[in-house]
């Protein structure tokens, strides 16, 4: 008995060092996974969040491009990455934004302050919505094709370099370009 426990720190340290060695060989070793890519986005639970026009299940299902951006006024990463997303809306692409977890006077002054690129918006106050959709925490964006599918789960602010990088070839790929 005591040989095979001199054995198990060797046996045990082999094993992490495998783990390690896969999980660098990833192609994007700081992405996350989601088990949502390729499939129907999940449904939409939200309340009503300011005067426009509510962010629902229908929003998903009209035609085009589209993104779904989890934000909330207590993130900073949100504020860095809004100046992103009003250039994005600026250039014509739908963004549905949900707002996370957040009081609705502090996350409708955030858009008064820094202005709003949401096509349409809704609070997901529980947080329940996010659960079912894999959110880790805010920012978040999805990129969705016309058919209400996901192509792309982005986790952090959107960046310039990850604009470029990451977001534009993903909507041309929901595109069909």
């Amino acid at each position: 008995m005591a040989k095979v426990l001199m054995l198990a720190p060797p046996v045990i340290f082999a094993g992490l060092a495998a783990m390690f060695y896969i999980g660098m060989q990833r192609e994007d070793p700081d992405g996350l996974p989601s088990v949502l890519t390729g499939k129907q986005a999940p449904a939409v639970q939200l309340t009503q969040l300011g005067e426009g026009a509510p962010f629902t299940d229908a929003s998903l299902r009209e035609p085009g491009v589209k993104l779904v951006n989890y934000w909330a006024s207590w993130c900073a990463p949100c504020r860095a990455e809004h100046p992103s997303l009003t250039a994005l809306a600026e250039e014509g692409v739908t963004i549905h934004g949900v707002n996370y977890k957040d009081k609705p006077e502090n996350a409708l002054g955030f858009l008064a302050e820094l202005g709003n690129p949401f096509a349409d918006m809704g609070a997901d106050d529980s947080g329940r919505m996010a659960l079912d959709w894999g959110v880790y925490g805010v920012p978040e964006t999805y990129v969705i094709d016309g058919e209400g599918r996901i192509v792309l789960r982005f986790a952090g602010p959107i960046t310039e370099r990850s604009l470029n990088d990451t977001i534009r070839p993903a909507l041309a790929e929901a595109a069909g370009n």
